[in-house]
C-alpha cells in the first residue's frame, strides 16, 4: 500500500483488516515522528482529518461504506482505533501535552532576582518586653499574666493601698462607670500596674515564687513627651525563705548588666512604695556618656530607672487569708518594677513616646 492512495479492499476478514488498518497506523505513526515545526504539524493534521483530502474520510468512504454489512461492525472498531490513534498523535504533536513553545513561555529564569516577600518585624515595645522577659526567664522566673480590668482589692488593698490612702492619688485610676453601688473592694477599674498578679499568683500557690510580670497598664496621665496614659510594665516577685535585699541589688545588678551591657553599675536610693519595705529606686550609669554627665542624665552621671523593695509584711498578710503559707515570719521577699517604653525609649534613641503608639510606618519601619 503506498502512502498516499487509499485503494478498496479485496476482502473483509479479520485478517485483511487487521493487515490494512495496521499499514495505516504505522504510516500516521512516522509521519507525526517527522513533525518538527508547525508547518510540518498543519500539513499532518490536513493529511489525515483534513475535510476535502484527509486520508480518514477516504478510508471512511472506500472501506466503512462500501463493507457489506457483516463486516461494517468490523470495520467500524477498527476505524474509530485509528482515528484515535491519529488524533492522539496530533495532540501530542500540536503541544495539548506542553510543546517545546509552551515550555519555554512558562520557563523561569532562575537568573533573575527573586520577588520580595516583607515580613512583619516586631514592634519596639514587643521587642523591649520580650528582653526584658528573657533575661529573667534565664533566672529561673517564670511568667505570670492577669485581667487589665482589675478590682479595687486587688489593684489597691491587697498591695497596702488601703482606702483613703494617699498613694492612691498618685496613681490617676481610670475606674469603671455606674459603680456606686458595690463595695469599693469590688468596684472595677483598669489596673495601674501589673503588681495584682503578685496577690493572684501567691493566692493560686504557696511559695517559693518567682515570677516576671508583664503587661499593659493605664493611668490618667495627659499625654507628653513622656507620659502616656497606657504603657506597660514588667513587674518581679520573689518569695522564698531567707530572701535578703543582697538578692535584690545582685538580680537587678545582672538584669541590668544584660540589658545594657556589663559595663552598666547601679546604684540604689531610699524611696517610697506601700507595697515593699524597705524600699529603693534604682539607678543606672548613664548609656549615652558612661557616666560622665551629658544632657540626657542631667549632667548627672546616672539615670533613674526602676523602682524595687522587700516585699511589705501585710501584703503577706492578704495573700495568707487564701496561703497560709505566706507566714512573714517563716518567709521572705522581693518585688521590682519597670516601664517598658521608658526602656525601649534609651534602648533605640526615641525622644518621644507618642512615636511608639502612632502607627506611623516610616518610622516603625526603622525597627524592621
Amino acid at each position: 500500500m503506498t502512502q498516499d492512495a487509499i485503494p478498496a479492499l479485496p476482502d473483509y476478514n479479520d485478517s485483511a483488516l487487521d493487515q490494512a488498518f495496521a499499514a495505516l497506523a504505522k504510516q500516521a505513526t512516522d509521519e507525526a515522528a517527522a513533525i518538527g515545526s508547525p508547518d510540518d504539524l498543519e500539513a499532518f493534521r490536513l493529511r489525515w482529518v483534513g475535510r476535502k483530502q484527509g486520508r480518514l474520510n477516504d478510508v471512511s468512504a472506500r472501506w466503512l461504506k462500501a463493507a457489506p454489512s457483516e463486516a461494517k461492525k468490523s470495520v467500524g472498531e477498527r476505524f474509530k482505533s485509528l482515528k484515535e490513534l491519529i488524533e492522539g498523535l496530533l495532540d501530542k504533536a500540536a503541544g495539548t501535552g506542553p510543546s517545546h513553545a509552551a515550555l519555554a513561555a512558562e520557563a523561569i529564569d532562575i537568573t533573575l532576582p527573586g520577588t520580595r516577600h516583607l515580613t512583619g518585624a516586631e514592634h519596639p515595645i514587643t521587642r523591649t518586653l520580650n528582653e526584658i522577659v528573657s533575661v529573667f526567664a534565664a533566672l529561673g522566673y517564670s511568667v505570670g499574666i492577669g485581667p487589665e480590668v482589675e478590682t479595687d482589692f486587688y489593684n489597691f488593698e491587697s498591695m497596702n493601698f488601703p482606702p483613703g490612702h494617699p498613694a492612691r492619688d498618685t496613681q490617676d485610676t481610670l475606674v469603671i462607670a455606674s459603680q456606686e453601688r458595690r463595695p469599693l473592694r469590688d468596684r472595677l477599674l483598669l489596673r495601674t500596674h501589673t503588681s495584682p498578679v503578685q496577690m493572684r499568683t501567691m493566692e493560686q500557690q504557696p511559695p517559693p515564687i518567682r515570677i516576671v510580670i508583664p503587661g499593659k497598664v493605664h493611668r490618667n496621665d495627659a499625654m507628653d513627651a513622656t507620659h502616656s496614659p497606657i504603657f506597660h510594665q514588667v513587674e518581679g516577685l520573689c518569695v522564698d525563705t531567707n530572701i535578703t535585699f543582697s538578692d535584690l541589688k545582685g538580680t537587678l545588678d545582672h538584669a541590668m548588666k544584660a540589658l545594657f551591657g556589663s559595663s552598666v553599675k547601679t546604684r540604689f536610693f531610699p524611696s517610697f512604695f506601700p507595697f515593699t519595705e524597705p524600699s529603693a529606686d534604682v539607678q543606672i550609669s548613664c548609656i549615652f556618656c558612661g557616666g560622665k554627665g551629658c544632657r540626657k542624665c542631667k549632667h548627672s552621671g546616672w539615670i533613674e530607672l526602676l523602682g524595687c523593695g522587700m516585699v511589705d509584711p501585710a501584703v503577706f498578710a492578704f495573700a495568707q487569708e487564701k496561703q497560709p503559707a505566706y507566714d512573714p515570719k517563716k518567709i521572705s521577699g522581693f518585688a521590682f518594677g519597670m516601664g517598658v517604653e521608658r526602656i525601649a525609649m534609651m534602648k533605640y534613641g526615641i525622644s518621644e513616646i507618642g512615636q511608639l503608639y502612632a502607627g506611623d510606618m516610616r518610622f516603625l519601619n526603622q525597627f524592621a
